[in-house]
């Protein structure tokens, strides 16, 4: 979600609603493209979450440089994607041995952004391993992905609704003057609500209390990303990644709300049966 930039004036406490029409056609396209990924699985969900998060660390590079993408930027922006596509043949080895040829690399020559630029690659690399580790091979993993998404989605589908038509007090106006307590609220009930309904209708052997602490929680920790988001953006002084996404902004604004989410599911399922099985361990109680 997007908000204004220090210095530019407050939003007009009428709310305007001209860009839900590129919002809903841009989530509708995201939707299908996810999902067709997500039930093929292996090197075709790996090329989506290649891609996605490539995109997001061109923007990333982008705004902890301040510059357009350079030759450097672009080599870092390629080896992110390349260690998705190695995931399916090689695991998280692959993913590890990429990123620290990377950081390096932006260490070693990455100029004054130098460490921002290493932190996104440790930081990318580690939701790259954490949505394909989710996915897996098997069949719990597409439930477990659509769970995953279908709760931030609904979250941040009911934070920009309620939000738009209650709006109130600023939920943490320093970080994302955009954010209202109604906002992340009404988010966090439907997000839950939605996530509740799936646990029960796919998952009924597995207990009810179980299946809403863990809709509950990954609605709460997307709405953390998406503020922590924020503030690093607030912390550069830029409004949106980027434009990619009609509507919506960049492929970080889109996204940021997917990455604690999926570490979550990732911690729940591998302490709950290990590491081989996440998808397994994150609905079968």
């Amino acid at each position: 979600m997007s908000e204004p930039t220090r210095g530019e004036p407050a939003p007009s406490p009428r709310r305007s609603w001209t860009d839900l029409g590129p919002r809903l056609a841009s989530a509708a396209v995201l939707i299908a493209a996810t999902v067709t990924a997500v039930y093929f699985g292996g090197y075709v969900f790996a090329a989506l979450v290649g891609a996605a998060f490539a995109g997001c660390y061109r923007e990333w590079d982008q705004m902890v440089t301040l510059k357009p993408l350079t030759l450097i930027g672009g080599l870092l922006v390629f080896l992110v994607a390349l260690a998705a596509l190695l995931y399916p043949l090689l695991g998280p080895l692959a993913v590890l041995v990429v990123m620290v040829v990377a950081c390096l690399t932006a260490l070693v020559v990455g100029g004054e952004g130098a460490p921002w630029r290493a932190a996104g690659l440790v930081f990318f690399g580690a939701v790259i391993v954490a949505a394909l580790a989710i996915r897996g091979t098997g069949t719990d993993g597409i439930f477990a992905c659509v769970l995953l998404g279908t709760v931030v989605w609904l979250t941040d589908t009911g934070a920009y609704f309620t939000g738009r038509l209650l709006g109130g007090e600023k939920l943490a106006p320093d970080i994302s003057p955009s954010k209202t307590w109604s906002g992340a609220l009404g988010g966090l009930a439907l997000g839950t609500l939605a996530g509740l309904l799936l646990w029960l209708v796919f998952v009924p052997a597995s207990p009810l209390w179980i299946g809403l602490l863990l809709a509950l929680s990954l609605s709460i920790a997307g709405q953390l990303g998406d503020l922590t988001e924020s503030a690093v953006k607030r912390r550069f002084r830029i409004k949106d990644s980027g434009d990619i996404i009609p509507g919506h902004g960049g492929l970080m604004d889109r996204l940021d709300s997917v990455t604690f989410p999926a570490f979550l599911v990732v911690l729940v399922g591998g302490l709950h049966t290990g590491w081989g099985d996440v998808a397994g361990g994150l609905i079968h109680w």
